[in-house]
């Protein structure tokens, strides 16, 4: 009895430890996935015809849906991770949720404010002259040059 305890006990802390692992596994699988998707998108605007494209498009769309229910699961049972302290703006500040397009002022976007570790975050790299940056509890990825918001994930951290 007392093993068959021990054994039950044993199972109930490994059980964790594995779902995180596949569930970070899944999160790379898919974002390969994302990246083939890419790959057959423009050779089929390249050289095949308007339902090539149209297909090519759709697993594109459906791949990336996938990547994002991976990482919303990885966020899920990796909470600690995106618990980060309380946000300081610049002066002045003053929080109104943000979309693609708007336009940050330098401050907002300064070594101060940028995620430089966000591959731990599960985001992808940004391209070049991007930068990710955090904004309230949100994170934006920011064009440099210009200040123009790219994308945003909202209520990215805790």
């Amino acid at each position: 009895m007392h093993k068959l305890l021990i054994a039950a006990l044993a199972a109930t802390t490994l059980v964790p430890v594995a779902a995180q692992a596949q569930s970070a596994r899944e999160v790379r699988e898919s974002a390969r996935e994302v990246r083939r998707d890419q790959r057959d998108l423009h050779h089929a605007q390249r050289h095949g015809d308007r339902r090539d494209v149209r297909d090519a498009r759709r697993d594109l769309k459906d791949s990336r849906r996938e990547l994002r229910g991976d990482w919303r699961d990885y966020r899920r049972t990796n909470r600690e991770v995106y618990r980060r302290p309380a946000y300081v703006g610049p002066r002045g500040y003053n929080y109104r949720p943000v979309a693609v397009g708007h336009r940050f002022e330098p401050a907002y976007y300064g070594n101060r404010y940028v995620v430089n570790n966000y591959s731990t975050y599960r985001l992808p790299p940004p391209s070049r002259g991007a930068r990710w940056v955090r904004y309230g509890n949100d994170v934006a990825l920011v064009n440099v040059s210009n200040g123009r918001v790219l994308e945003v994930y909202r209520g990215f951290f805790w």
